[in-house]
């Protein structure tokens, strides 16, 4: 399998996490084991705002992943918050958007 193979399989992974899943975190660890701060924060504001069954993958687990979901997004960071297929942002933006109530619309249109 070429580089090129792998890169598209990886789109093809993410693609397929990010469609089939209401809602899904990107994260480094787990929502009950967070490995940064970050992904510490956008986990804690899905609880806050109540998404209490999301998909979340550890990105520390695949480093395929890990880059290919920067590249997906073309965001460079992680942790990344998809909803309904639609990528959000990282722990700044989801911060911002549990301020002013965003999420909470947000995942309740989603049916969190």
């Amino acid at each position: 399998m070429t580089q090129k193979d792998t890169s598209n399989a990886v789109q093809d992974r993410i693609q397929r996490l990010v469609t089939s899943n209401r809602i899904v975190l990107f994260m480094k660890g787990t929502p009950v084991a967070p490995m940064c701060g970050f992904s510490a924060t956008a986990a804690k504001i899905l609880e806050l705002n109540g998404a209490t069954e999301y998909a979340h993958v550890n990105v520390l687990e695949d480093q395929d992943i890990r880059e290919g979901v920067k590249a997906y997004s073309s965001w460079p960071t992680i942790p990344q918050l998809y909803v309904q297929g639609e990528f959000i942002g990282g722990a700044d933006i989801m911060r911002e958007m549990h301020g002013n109530g965003e999420m909470a619309a947000l995942l309740k249109r989603a049916g969190s």
